[in-house]
């Protein structure tokens, strides 16, 4: 593993682990409502078209949103409205990712 791949898995856990931890926060509040879990889905989708035009979509966000969309299907909002969350968190830092891996070649040293 090279330092500038181990310098973006760095910033990339760095990013996610707060939004876990704000995901699980949801958890702890009463169980969420299907309004909420429409708003957070449906921010969730948005970040990943973003992810999409970048060309960026990981298989996790997508299973994120899958297990979103089956757990409101049965009626569990709290857990669909936390599957969300992560898609979306996962979507935004696989934006990140796509970013910062733009321009890294350049800090690339030829030898």
């Amino acid at each position: 593993m090279t330092m500038m791949t181990l310098r973006a898995y760095l910033r990339i856990s760095c990013l996610l682990v707060p939004m876990w931890l704000v995901g699980g926060t949801v958890s702890l509040q009463a169980a969420g409502s299907e309004t909420e879990f429409k708003a957070a889905y449906a921010a969730a989708e948005a970040v990943e078209k973003e992810a999409g035009r970048l060309r960026n979509q990981w298989t996790v966000t997508e299973a994120a949103l899958t297990e979103a969309k089956k757990a409101a299907d049965k009626g569990d909002f709290e857990r669909a409205i936390f599957s969300a969350k992560e898609a979306e968190a996962l979507a935004k830092a696989s934006i990140f990712q796509a970013e910062s891996e733009k321009g890294a070649w350049k800090n690339l040293e030829i030898r």
